[in-house]
């Protein structure tokens, strides 16, 4: 119950790891808001584990103003903020992305950090504390050829974190990431081009440990960052990723 009595916002909540930190949150006696674009996948985790939910667009301002507004009405305030959502373009050359696709990577993955800032970060400046957990990657410390952009935007996320907690410890507000390796989620095919067991196979060869990460590897880091037993850790990015970054 290390989290008891604190009110955490999860984006992405619905599925994959942003599930899996949901369900851990609630173990912890967190109370929570799942964010998602899938409103009935998040309905059906909140009545699960007996949890809020409102349908977001993290890309879009209006949209995170909105699931401020409704998390502090429901939970009466947000401790915890955790940027989750995220996708991928699928595997090819640099030069062949289209632009569509990366600019909704970028503002996925990367407007929606900014968009927390500015619409989360003024409420926990007034309580004077909070934690925000960015969900990154290894493909923002060690890239993988033909997920360029994923990459970029991952990696800006880890330097983000960075300067959000330089920048607002003063206020006692807490800034971390994880980064895992590629795990057994939705995203997981579109990471590899095609779900084979020869595709597997090439990743498992990456990684250490022998295994992709999962939503309960991710909901257990988070617990802890999330944690006061974190209390003096801030602009980390911890790799949960079987040894694949060393």
């Amino acid at each position: 119950m290390r989290l008891s009595g604190k009110r955490a916002v999860v984006t992405g909540g619905a599925s994959g790891f942003g599930a899996g930190i949901v369900r851990r949150f609630r173990a912890e006696g967190a109370a929570v808001m799942i964010a998602d674009l899938d409103r009935s996948g998040a309905d059906a985790l909140a009545a699960e584990v007996d949890a809020h939910a409102h349908a977001t667009d993290v890309s879009v301002s209006s949209d995170m103003a909105a699931l401020a507004e409704a998390s502090i009405a429901a939970l009466g305030g947000i401790d915890i903020f955790v940027n989750n959502a995220g996708i991928t373009h699928r595997p090819m050359p640099m030069e062949t992305v289209d632009e569509a696709d990366f600019d909704r990577v970028l503002a996925v993955n990367a407007k929606s950090v900014y968009l927390s800032a500015v619409h989360i970060v003024p409420h926990m400046k007034r309580a004077g504390q909070g934690v925000v957990l960015n969900i990154a990657s290894t493909a923002g410390v060690s890239p993988r050829p033909n997920l360029n952009w994923y990459n970029a935007s991952k990696g800006w996320m880890i330097t983000a974190t960075k300067a959000m907690a330089v920048e607002l410890a003063p206020a006692r507000i807490r800034v971390n990431a994880l980064n895992p390796v590629a795990g057994e989620t939705p995203l997981l095919k579109s990471f590899m081009g095609e779900d084979t067991p020869e595709m597997r196979a090439k990743f498992l060869a990456t990684i250490p440990l022998g295994r992709f990460s999962t939503p309960d590897d991710l909901g257990a880091a988070a617990a802890f960052l999330c944690s006061d037993d974190a209390s003096m850790i801030t602009g980390v990015a911890m790799e949960i990723d079987g040894g694949r970054c060393i």
